[in-house]
């Protein structure tokens, strides 16, 4: 209780009765709050009072101090911090339709920069820009975070990261590189896309089995809904992961870590109990995503708990993650770098659009798209919403995300004004 310490009336009945009683109790007078439960009665009075109070400091300050877009980190406040109310829309569905700030020369600058293939310049540019622009402004921060997960600059990643955990005072983003692995190709595609429930059971079977009869070259598995499993649907998706990855396909894992908080629970060393489907699949997502040292930790766990040799790591290949996102069907899944003469691009993206109301461009694992294949990106799109479909670009990374739009991108007047929208990851 900080903003309205000052507030409090001197009269306050709750109070004054505990400040008397406390007077009394010192000077060993008797008290008319003799029975435990009046005394409980009490504290209960007053503990309701400061919550009340707590909840309306903190509404406040959320008013006052909070910036953030809506579709922004919304999930990564503190976690002392009260439950947030139930949304009517989840912030991951709301697009990128605010406009930048007012003065913001910066941002649109390092976009530019960017996507001429000048990392350096653009790195220079936003990191000078966070001592005016970015003291309020998240925007400079998330861009950085992007070039550098862009450009394979681990270490400078956490450096910036540990200045904006402390800036914003809120937990720093995770590191998800935007570089393509060792053998993963850089084409694109339709990606066959499956959203798993919130529990994972025996029921996702018939999902699983289209994913494997699918002939599309790339698969998309959406893991972030699932908040509970048992070892028979562990087992179903652990034959799945494994049979992809033997195949060659090419996978795209959403979610991955929201799945493998929901099975830490369930794994205990020395204990059988969960069998070892669970084991085996966090494993396997461990190895998915390129995790070695948190592998050979839990393979050791898993080996102690049933006296068995565990499996050995090998670099995943062909498999990139992404974070969660809502919406089922299948994805046009852009490639890692969209430049030059991307005419083959466009082609494939009107092919995906044949006999579709509504296209969803996945960016998830798009690092950079310079200007002349964004402009031609956005004439051929426009076609599109010229006839009647919807388009979506999910997951942009936030410099990709400036760059459209500074070209306009969603901006569209009468009919096409929300036929084109933009859906940036978060952080």
């Amino acid at each position: 209780m900080g903003l309205f310490s000052f507030l409090k009336k001197k009269s306050d009945p709750a109070d004054a009765e505990l400040v008397v009683l406390d007077t009394r109790l010192r000077a060993g007078e008797p008290s008319r709050l003799d029975s435990e439960a009046e005394r409980e009665r009490q504290r209960a009075i007053a503990r309701a009072t400061a919550a009340k109070i707590d909840e309306i400091e903190l509404a406040m300050a959320s008013d006052i101090f909070d910036d953030e877009p809506a579709w922004g980190s919304a999930a990564r406040h503190p976690a002392a911090a009260a439950p947030a109310a139930p949304q009517a829309v989840p912030a991951e569905e709301l697009p990128d339709a605010a406009a930048l700030p007012a003065s913001a020369p910066a941002v649109e600058e390092s976009a530019i920069l960017y996507a001429n293939g000048q990392a350096a310049a653009a790195e220079s540019l936003l990191r000078d820009s966070l001592q005016d622009f970015g003291r309020h402004e998240r925007l400079p921060w998330w861009m950085l975070f992007d070039l550098y997960q862009a450009t394979g600059q681990e270490a400078a990643f956490e450096s910036i990261a540990i200045d904006y955990a402390s800036h914003f005072e809120t937990s720093p983003p995770a590191w998800q590189p935007l570089l393509p692995g060792p053998g993963t190709p850089q084409s694109a595609g339709v990606a066959a896309t499956e959203s798993l429930c919130p529990v994972l059971d025996e029921s996702i079977a018939p999902r699983l089995a289209r994913l494997l009869a699918s002939n599309a070259p790339l698969v998309r598995i959406e893991l972030g809904a699932v908040r509970s499993a048992d070892a028979a649907g562990c087992a179903q998706l652990l034959q799945a992961l494994q049979t992809l990855r033997k195949e060659g396909r090419e996978l795209v894992l959403a979610g991955a870590d929201t799945l493998m908080t929901t099975l830490r629970p369930m794994l205990a060393v020395g204990d059988r109990a969960s069998g070892e489907a669970p084991w085996l699949l966090l494993l396997e997502l461990l190895l998915l995503s390129n995790r070695e040292k948190d592998f050979e930790e839990s393979a050791m766990d898993y080996c102690v708990t049933f006296e068995v040799s565990p499996p050995s790591f090998e670099a995943p290949k062909r498999v990139s993650t992404a974070a969660p996102a809502t919406g089922s069907g299948d994805r046009f899944l852009l490639p890692a770098l969209a430049t030059g003469d991307c005419a083959a691009l466009l082609d494939a993206i009107d092919a995906y659009a044949a006999g579709r109301d509504l296209l969803v461009l996945d960016c998830s694992r798009l690092a950079r798209m310079d200007y002349a294949c964004a402009t031609a990106l956005q004439g051929r799109l426009r076609v599109h919403t010229e006839q009647g479909r919807r388009v979506e670009l999910r997951e942009l990374n936030h410099l990709a995300a400036a760059l459209l739009r500074l070209l306009g991108y969603g901006q569209e007047t009468g009919k096409l004004r929300d036929s084109l929208r933009l859906y940036p990851h978060r952080y």
